[in-house]
């Protein structure tokens, strides 16, 4: 593993204890997890960077890939198949051939935390990971946050205050070198509830395909 892939994400990380030692139970409880940090999937020279909250028990957390094999990843992955980001529309498990084009995924917090919440200072630990990748970012970037969380905690990662770029669905925020945009995480209570809607999610998807287009 080359520094910067280092700085990128850490497969041995346990920088956090309570999240290492819950990862250990997991892993007792369930050998066939993954249940280790997941790492970031996709392009590595990615113009749109897709940023979670964090791993899912029974998802990204089992098999080891962002947004995989749980229900927010469904809407995810349907949508970036539909605007070419994808070249499958479901995302099963690793090894099931499933590539990204100009996209990446990755989480704010790379390690699955009790009852999918993170405390703020896990959030924080795992910060340093962000901003290293989000300077793996060309000039011209897109950053879909998916979540208040997420949104934060690019913020945080590029020195940012919070109350000047305030998180709301479809908002969208200058960086320096990229565009953050916020979007209401695609989890199972936003699309039953329908704070989130296949209509809202793909008219953010259709405003990032003219961000990049240039348009």
């Amino acid at each position: 593993m080359s520094g910067s892939e280092a700085r990128v994400f850490d497969p041995d990380c346990r920088r956090c204890p309570r999240l290492a030692d819950f990862l250990d139970q997991v892993r007792r409880q369930h050998p066939d997890y993954h249940a280790r940090p997941v790492a970031p999937f996709g392009d590595p020279r990615a113009r749109l960077l897709i940023v979670g909250l964090a791993p899912g028990m029974h998802g990204a957390n089992a098999t080891g890939r962002p947004f995989t094999g749980d229900f927010a990843g469904i809407l995810l992955y349907e949508t970036l198949h539909k605007f070419g980001f994808s070249n499958r529309p479901a995302s099963m498990r690793r090894g099931d051939g499933l590539k990204l084009r100009d996209c990446r995924i990755t989480n704010a917090v790379k390690c699955l935390p009790p009852q999918n919440k993170p405390a703020t200072g896990e959030i924080r630990a795992c910060n340093g990971f962000l901003g290293a990748e989000l300077d793996t970012l060309p000039a011209g970037a897109v950053i879909l946050a998916l979540g208040r969380i997420a949104h934060d905690a690019v913020l945080r990662a590029r020195g940012l205050r919070l109350s000047a770029h305030p998180f709301a669905h479809g908002a969208e925020h200058r960086l320096e070198n990229a565009l953050l945009l916020d979007s209401y995480h695609c989890s199972r209570y936003n699309t039953q509830t329908r704070r989130l809607t296949v209509d809202m999610f793909e008219a953010l998807f259709a405003r990032i395909d003219g961000l990049l287009a240039g348009h």
